[in-house]
């Protein structure tokens, strides 16, 4: 068995990897641009004027731009609500770049997708622990009463909301441990933990995404697939740290750590 988890590990290692290192991946942000912050709706190094209107963004472009959107050459103006899919299908394009329309708690930005960026032409990998079978325990999942929202600093310095469903719990190293986590769309859990490793040996914080519990709010706690959040790749992303209450007194020496 532990030969089939370890096997299922280093799979699943190779293809985080290659995830990361995709032409639209976490490594190839460029910026984030909060339309806020943007007088006249002018965006660095980026072609038009993104201004917002309501419940949307209003992109107005001349021929001469190089914008295209939904794969076609633009000229005039368009409304865009927020990018729902993977940067690589955005619906605007400038040569190469994807341009992705997303908003925070009704803050409208663009996110610039290189292929060709810096970070993308200098990775070399990702630092994982491999697969020990202590750091794979059970867990129970208990779910709040109704959802709650906990302020929590973000990677950019802003405060934010973080949504939180439930509890799950576990015992480590004969420790009884606890995590508030988030209730996806297909039911998966996902919780931003700190442990006595975070910025002396990983990285400063970590994402961890148990399956979808069972009717009796069984899962597994698989620490070996700890996460590097997408800031870990980018200074552009906005990662929430971790809400109160998830930072382990233990050492998880287990997943990803660091870039190579």
């Amino acid at each position: 068995m532990t030969t089939d988890a370890s096997e299922a590990w280093k799979q699943w290692h190779e293809h985080r990897t290659e995830t990361v290192a995709a032409p639209y991946g976490p490594l190839a942000l460029t910026g984030t641009y909060w339309l806020e912050d943007c007088p006249g709706g002018r965006l660095p190094d980026i072609a038009g004027s993104w201004t917002v209107e309501g419940d949307a963004v209003v992109l107005t472009a001349a021929d001469g731009d190089g914008l295209t959107v939904d794969g076609q050459p633009f000229a005039g103006a368009v409304r865009l609500t927020a990018d729902r899919g993977p940067a690589g299908v955005a619906r605007v394009a400038y040569g190469e770049r994807r341009l992705v329309v997303l908003v925070r708690e009704g803050v409208w930005g663009v996110r610039d997708f290189d292929p060709a960026s810096a970070a993308r032409r200098a990775f070399r990998g990702i630092e994982a622990t491999p697969y020990d079978p202590r750091w794979s325990v059970p867990g129970r999942f208990t779910q709040y009463g109704e959802d709650r929202t906990v302020r929590v600093e973000n990677a950019d310095g802003r405060a934010r909301g973080l949504g939180l469903g439930g509890e799950l719990a576990f015992r480590l190293d004969g420790r009884e441990l606890t995590l508030q986590v988030t209730v996806q769309g297909d039911g998966s859990l996902w919780a931003v933990f700190g442990d006595a490793t975070s910025g002396n040996g990983s990285y400063r914080f970590r994402f961890l995404r148990p399956a979808a519990p069972d009717a009796d709010g069984r899962t597994t706690v698989d620490l070996n697939r700890a996460l590097l959040p997408p800031c870990a790749f980018a200074d552009h992303f906005i990662c929430p740290f971790p809400p109160p209450g998830n930072t382990l007194e233990l050492a998880v020496e287990a997943g990803e750590r660091h870039l190579l």
